[in-house]
Order: C-alpha cells, then sequence, then structure tokens
C-alpha cells in the first residue's frame, strides 16, 4: 500500500501513546468523556467527531492520496494522520482548522466547521476504516502547502505513467496532469 513504511505494520508510526491519540481525537467532540469511554469499552468502534474545531479533513481518490503520502513522508519527518478506507478508494488528511473552507480542488472534498467525520480508535481500524498515519496525540497536522506540493508532485508523476513510453499524451492530450489543488 501506498504510504506505509517497511515493517510499520501497514502505517507510519511515531509520536505519543493510543493513550494520548485518543485525548486528541475526542476533545473536539460535544462530549469527550462519553467517547472515551465508549472506546474504552469497545476499541472497534468509530466515533462520529465534529470537523473544523482543531482539524479540517482533505478526501481525496486513494489513485492520488496514495502516491502523494508517498512523497509527503520524504519531505517531512512524520504527516498529519491520514485515513483511508479499506477499499483503498479514499483518503483524507488531517489538516488545520479552516483548510477545507480555502481549497479548491477537483476531487477534493473539505469536511470543515458544520461537517462531522466517523473515525475508527487511533489503533486499529473498525468498519471500513483504517489509519495510514495514526493520530500520535502531539497535534501534528499535514501542512496544506506541503500537501499541495506533494499532490502536485504526485499528479505528475502518474501523468508521466500515463504517457507511455514514446511520450505519446494521455487520452485527454494533456500534459503533466494537474491535482487541481490550488489553495485561495
Amino acid at each position: 500500500m501506498a504510504g506505509t513504511r517497511p515493517g510499520g505494520g501497514g502505517s507510519v508510526g511515531g509520536g505519543g501513546g493510543a493513550r494520548d491519540a485518543v485525548d486528541w481525537l475526542v476533545a473536539v467532540a460535544p462530549d469527550p468523556g462519553a467517547c472515551r469511554r465508549q472506546w474504552e469499552r469497545d476499541p472497534g468502534s468509530t466515533l462520529l467527531l465534529p470537523a473544523g474545531r482543531r482539524w479540517d479533513v482533505l478526501t481525496l481518490p486513494a489513485s492520488l492520496g496514495g502516491p502523494a503520502l508517498d512523497v509527503l513522508i520524504r519531505l517531512v519527518e512524520r504527516p498529519g494522520p491520514v485515513l483511508a478506507d479499506t477499499g483503498e478508494e479514499r483518503m483524507g488528511f488531517f489538516v488545520p482548522a479552516g483548510t477545507a473552507g480555502r481549497w479548491l480542488g477537483t476531487g477534493v472534498r473539505g469536511a470543515g466547521r458544520g461537517t462531522w467525520i466517523v473515525v475508527p480508535h487511533p489503533a486499529g481500524r473498525a468498519h471500513g476504516l483504517r489509519w495510514l498515519v495514526p493520530p500520535d496525540g502531539s497535534g501534528a497536522l499535514t501542512d496544506p502547502a506541503v500537501l499541495e506540493l506533494a499532490l502536485h508532485e504526485a499528479a505528475a508523476t502518474l501523468g508521466e505513467r500515463g504517457r507511455g513510453a514514446n511520450g505519446e499524451h494521455g487520452a485527454d492530450g494533456e500534459r503533466g496532469a494537474d491535482p487541481g489543488c490550488e489553495r485561495s
């Protein structure tokens, strides 16, 4: 899977323990204690948490998100949390609150203030979701400018692969695919 490190158990590790990560995630909930107790009773459950308080989530197709995560891992010591559906169709990058409202990008969905996301326990997977980069409790998020650069590099690489060995353009006749991920 793109974005994993060898021997890393399928995700990029680091940072604090699962308890710190749980505390960080549930801090945005209307009732953090109830959320914490839910995960203590059933670590395999998911929580519905409000975006836009401490973080937003940018969700994009995994076909672009996987290569972008690979680029991020080369650029920064540790990217912010990244979720994926187990069908590997979509990936969600946790970015600073307010980013979703300013992000313009084809195929990119933003979850910010007024939206909610489903998350599994930071130490596991549940109901079709898993962490590629679990939260570590530090509050570290992916810098949107660095994510934008990673998306451009990933899209360019995918565009190069799509042109084939003879240098022909893809079906749309474009050179150097643009992920359409400009911030305003």
